[in-house]
């Protein structure tokens, strides 16, 4: 009777490993990623988050919102929001500021 649970012990240890290791990498290109964003916004090539949040939260009345998400090949943060059970998502150019699009 003690097999069957070692093995099912075995099996759930793996599982924990796993759901591990792929968010720890996923948490690294995340760092990888805000540093990019600090090093460019330091640098003068783009605004920094805060400038950005400050610009386009506003024009999100009503909405919570969930935080962002860099794109260093885009250079754009895409910013997300909760409304009425509704995700949406907004892309901002870090250079300009401007919205370049939404999602819902």
């Amino acid at each position: 009777m003690k097999k069957p649970f070692s093995l099912m012990a075995g099996i759930l240890a793996a599982l924990a490993l796993t759901t591990v290791a792929a968010p720890a990498a996923a948490q690294d290109q995340t760092r990888e990623e805000q540093g990019e964003a600090r090093r460019e916004a330091e640098a003068g090539n783009q605004l920094k988050l805060r400038e950005i949040e400050r610009r386009i939260l506003p024009q999100m009345q009503g909405a919570e919102y969930l935080g962002p998400a860099y794109d260093s090949t885009a250079r754009a943060y895409r910013l997300k929001f909760i409304k009425d059970g509704r995700v949406t998502y907004v892309d901002v150019d870090a250079r300009t500021g401007r919205i370049i699009g939404r999602s819902r």
